[in-house]
């Protein structure tokens, strides 16, 4: 996949960087695969905003996607790739050999008519989902599994991958997109290679309104509220407000915030790089 810019004859189009979809080969989701989604608007159950800055956006379909790759040993033909509203990678169809079809976060690579498959001792190519224990060092994968049976819940967005390090006993030493090096069970699964639409990144939306056809409404700096509002609120013309917090007063930019009692920080070997 590739972006394209576009000719400035509005002011949306002067500096908008957008996808060609020239990897998406179907615009017709698999109907049986659909499920509807319902917006909330940032609102609780009594209808009190309690997320700031939600709502309004374009009308979506859930797409059910296989995150478990638990249907071992059976082949499947990728039959589309597909967009996908809710998430940045796209998604591949697949026709299994039984006749079900499931979608997948589909890698960069994957192509209309390629045979995926997920096992215990399957090959080590690009859309086949094998267990940490039987990849080979070095490789690139991603839609990791934290716990057996979980269903990959690391490396899923854009362009994102992990790469296994080595191996030390009954884990594996995965080194994240987020530069961190943990150590992960053996038994969980990966999938081989990167996550497709890797030229998300260097999309530019262009005007404002492609923002709120996403969902998102205009977000107040701190600065510019009142001393009621915001740690950083109020002073005479512009001031810089004082040291970056949320609203709620929580340091930003080096201030820690994970626990340190938190039970996963056994498996962590290396944390991520500022």
């Amino acid at each position: 996949m590739a972006v394209k810019r576009f000719k400035p004859v509005t002011p949306g189009t002067r500096f908008r960087v957008g996808a060609d979809y020239s990897d998406v080969t179907t615009n017709v989701p698999e109907k049986s695969l659909v499920v509807k989604i319902k917006k909330s608007g940032g609102r609780n159950q009594s209808g009190k905003m309690t997320m700031r800055y939600l709502g309004g956006g374009h009308k979506k379909s859930y797409r059910l996607i296989d995150f478990k790759r638990d249907k071992k040993d059976i082949p499947a033909t990728v039959a589309t790739i597909e967009y996908d509203p809710n998430r940045t990678a796209r998604i591949a169809l697949l026709h299994y050999a039984d006749g079900e079809k499931r979608y997948i976060i589909a890698p960069t690579g994957l192509a209309v008519g390629q045979t995926v498959v997920a096992g215990d001792k399957v090959a080590p190519e690009v859309g086949n989902t094998i267990p940490l224990a039987n990849i080979p060092l070095g490789s690139i994968i991603h839609n990791i599994e934290l716990n057996p049976g979980q269903g990959g819940s690391i490396a899923r967005s854009a362009g994102t991958y992990a790469q296994l390090s080595a191996r030390d006993g009954k884990y594996a030493i995965i080194k994240l997109p987020s530069s961190e090096t943990r150590m992960i069970l053996l038994t969980c699964v990966a999938t081989i290679g990167s996550v497709s639409n890797a030229e998300k990144a260097n999309q530019v939306l262009g005007k404002a309104g492609r923002k709120r056809w996403l969902g998102r409404r205009p977000r107040v700096r701190g600065v510019a509220m009142n001393p009621v509002d915001h740690p950083m609120g109020g002073g005479e013309g512009r001031t810089s407000g004082g040291h970056p917090r949320s609203r709620t007063g929580v340091l930003a930019k080096g201030f820690k915030t994970r626990s340190k009692k938190k039970i996963s920080n056994r498996y962590i070997i290396e944390r991520r790089k500022k």
